[in-house]
């Protein structure tokens, strides 16, 4: 079995997010999706709509993810390969580079985001060019 492994906020979900979780999923038979606590969002100066009991709720009705466990650090990535015995790291290509390191563990692939959605792209619109 093809273990995949993705990280992530998905606050606000919308199709980008669907898209990115599709295309992860192909790439093997088992995805873990890492999602980021509300302690590791506030480390990250980020602030979600929807706390992280109510995010995990609706990452674990996708169909495309098998597992979601949470994210404390930016440092627990490598413990977590080996924990879960993983054999592809996605990542958007906005981090491309950023998690290189993990290429002696498993393969890494920075897949293209959806083009015309952000969950960034959203609050802008809804609450004005300061928001985040």
């Amino acid at each position: 079995m093809k273990r995949v492994i993705t990280y992530g906020t998905y606050d606000l979900l919308h199709y980008g997010h669907i898209e990115l979780l599709r295309r992860a999923r192909e790439l093997g038979d088992y995805l873990v999706v890492a999602l980021s606590s509300d302690e590791f969002n506030q480390i990250k100066n980020k602030k979600s709509y929807y706390d992280y009991e109510q995010r995990k709720m609706m990452l674990e009705s996708i169909r495309y993810v098998d597992l979601v466990i949470p994210e404390y650090d930016w440092d627990q990535k490598v413990s977590d390969v080996e924990k879960y015995d993983i054999d592809t790291f996605v990542m958007g290509h906005d981090w491309e580079g950023e998690f290189d390191f993990l290429k002696d563990q498993c393969e890494v692939i920075y897949l293209k985001r959806t083009e015309g959605i952000s969950t960034t792209q959203i609050k802008q619109e809804l609450y004005g060019k300061d928001a985040k």
